[in-house]
Formats: C-alpha cells, sequence, structure tokens
C-alpha cells in the first residue's frame, strides 16, 4: 500500500523505498504550484522505488507526466537517483546548487573504473589494510563498475542559488545553502504560514541536514592527489547554526519524520559533535591513523560487525572529525609518518 502524508497547505510526503537500506525509505515531498506538482527530491533509481513514487502521485490524483519540476537537495542517489527518468516522463525542469551538479557531471563524465581507483588511493592513504582494499581492485578487474547508483541520475538544468526565492509559481520557497553532507546540499524554506498555525517562520524541507533521530554522515571526501583541504564538518556545524536561527514551525525532512523544534535538535547536534570531538581527542593521545582512529570510535555496533561498505564510510568520518580538530589547533599530523598519523595537542 503505498504510503501517503498530507502534511497541509498543498504539501504531502510520499515513502519511497530505498533497496536494501536501514534507512527504509526517502520520504519525497509534493509541492502543489500554481503550473502544476514540484517535487522535493525523486528516489532511489530503482523498479520498486518508481512504482511507489508514481503510485503515490496517482493517489493525490496526479501523473508523474504532470511533474512541472524536481529541486534536488543534494545529490546522493536516494535524493536525485529518480530524476531521470522523472525527466523523460513530464518533461520537468532539474534544479540542484552548482556544487553538487559539479559532482554529477563528474560522476557522468569519468571513465567506469574511476570511483575504485580513487577509493583504493584514498584508503591507503588512511592506512587501510591491504585486505580491504583487495575487493576493490578485484571489483574494477572484473568490470563491475556500472552497478554503481547514480549512472543515470539527470544533469540538473537549474541552478539552485543560495538565498534566492525559487521560480515556483503562487510559492516561496527560499534556498538555504547548508554543506556538510554533500559540497552542495540546500534546505528550502518555505516562507508560508503554517497551515495548522503553529508558531514559527514556516516550513523547512531540510533534506539530510536536519532529521528528527539520526545524525547525518560527514564525511571527508578529498582525492589524496588534491591540495585543496575543505572542512565539511566546520561546514555543517555552521549550517546547523543557521537552520537554528531561522525558526521554522515545522521541519519535513528526507527520513523518518516531520517534527518541530528544530532549534533544539540544532542543539543536541551541535553538542552531539562536540562530544565525538573530545571523545576522539582522547583517542589520539597515542597517535593514529584515521582507519585506526575509525575501528576505536563508538559507532552502533561493535567494528567487527560493521559491513565492508559501512567501514568506508565510517572512516571517512574519522577523516572529517581529525580534519575538524586540526583546524581548530587541537590535533596534528605526526611528521615523517606514511600513512599519515595524528596526535592530539
Amino acid at each position: 500500500m503505498t504510503q501517503v502524508t498530507e502534511h497541509g497547505g498543498g504539501v504531502w510526503s510520499l515513502r519511497v523505498p530505498i533497496p536494501d537500506n536501514p534507512l527504509g525509505h526517502t520520504l519525497v515531498h509534493v509541492l502543489d504550484t500554481d503550473r502544476g506538482p514540484v517535487l522535493v527530491d525523486t528516489g532511489w533509481d530503482d523498479p520498486a522505488s518508481w512504482d511507489e513514487l508514481t503510485g503515490g502521485l496517482d493517489a493525490l490524483g496526479l501523473s508523474v507526466r504532470e511533474v512541472h519540476g524536481v529541486v534536488i537537495t543534494h545529490h546522493h542517489p536516494d535524493h536525485h537517483g529518480l530524476s531521470g527518468r522523472v525527466r523523460e516522463e513530464s518533461g520537468a525542469w532539474i534544479a540542484m546548487h552548482a556544487a553538487d551538479t559539479a559532482v554529477v557531471r563528474r560522476t557522468r563524465e569519468s571513465e567506469p573504473g574511476t570511483w575504485f581507483d580513487y577509493l583504493a588511493r584514498k584508503l591507503a592513504t588512511v592506512g587501510a589494510p591491504e585486505d580491504h582494499i583487495a575487493p576493490l581492485r578485484a571489483a574494477r578487474a572484473a568490470g563491475r563498475m556500472r552497478t554503481l547508483p547514480g549512472l543515470r541520475s539527470a544533469l540538473p538544468d537549474r541552478e539552485i542559488v543560495p538565498g534566492e526565492l525559487l521560480d515556483l509559481a503562487g510559492r516561496r520557497l527560499r534556498a538555504i545553502w547548508t554543506p556538510g553532507h554533500t559540497p552542495g546540499h540546500v534546505c528550502l524554506h518555505l516562507e508560508e504560514e503554517h497551515p495548522s498555525r503553529l508558531p514559527g517562520r514556516g516550513r523547512l524541507f531540510s533534506g539530510d541536514h536536519l532529521l528528527p533521530g539520526i545524525t547525518p554522515h560527514i564525511g571527508l571526501y578529498e582525492d589524496p592527489d588534491d591540495s585543496t583541504e575543505t572542512d565539511p564538518l566546520g561546514d555543517y556545524l555552521d549550517s546547523l547554526e543557521r537552520i537554528g536561527r531561522l525558526g521554522v514551525a515545522e521541519v519535513l525532512p528526507a527520513h523518518q519524520h516531520a517534527f518541530t523544534d528544530a532549534a533544539g535538535r540544532v542543539r543536541e547536534l551541535l553538542d552531539h559533535h562536540e562530544e565525538r570531538l573530545t571523545g576522539l581527542l582522547a583517542l589520539l593521545a597515542t597517535p593514529l591513523t584515521p582507519w585506526q582512529l575509525a575501528e576505536r570510535m563508538e559507532w552502533n555496533r561493535p567494528w567487527e560487525q560493521i559491513p565492508y561498505g559501512s567501514r568506508n564510510i565510517a572512516v571517512s568520518e574519522a577523516e572529517a572529525h581529525v580534519r575538524r580538530l586540526v583546524k581548530l589547533g587541537r590535533a596534528e599530523p605526526v611528521p615523517g609518518t606514511d600513512p599519515v598519523t595524528y596526535v592530539a595537542v
């Protein structure tokens, strides 16, 4: 049975499944406009997900062919995956922040083995053992590259400009740049009175930036051969504070459920990351590589039980926290170590 939730004021959410993922589903939001329905995100590129998306629209008396536009909060495949198929069916425009559009373009234009080469090089740099890197090299040699998600996502044809209202007839939807989870993540502020007159300034489509019970993944995804240094965790924390100051009445996230008290949830997340940084400093009393640090960090299960792919995500998160500590002057790389180790100062 299709899961459709009405949020009032011409806004609905559709539960679009994510195959083989504990998150379960993406909440694709439908926004009524004077030119037709606009989607906020689309869901994973999978036949079952497509059936749920189109079935949800049917339940609202709409057809996917009527979709006027698609606003993507960020480039991850559970948000952007079905955009290409939606555009094929409807001719809808697709909007995304330029930083994430650049990621989509690189993905589409890169040679098939690029991701495996990048990940193997990155893992070697952070101290991953050879038996962890070997399957990536084997997958590349076997030509399994085209199984990667996101290869059929559409190249956006409109740019979401931070601070500006999107061109949605009859609606006031303002883009807020919230980098961290991805470099071009945006939240979307619906600057209209809440349909139930809840106190606050409108509603927020928060994507993955602000979720009621989950801490979004903040990882470091840099090419080891690129000298540009980013600070995604610092960007995320700064973005959180901006969202906390908006004073919205309700948050409509892309996972879990709608919720109020955005400012309270922001405080919880800021406190969580400060506690985590403090805990990592204790671990870094002894020099550790990011891989060794990830092995010692607290996760939702023991390291030995974390699946292969999730370990890659975990070590990227460890890297992002180490980068933040270095930026704050609370840790530093140990000269002459290869792979590089870090120590608290």
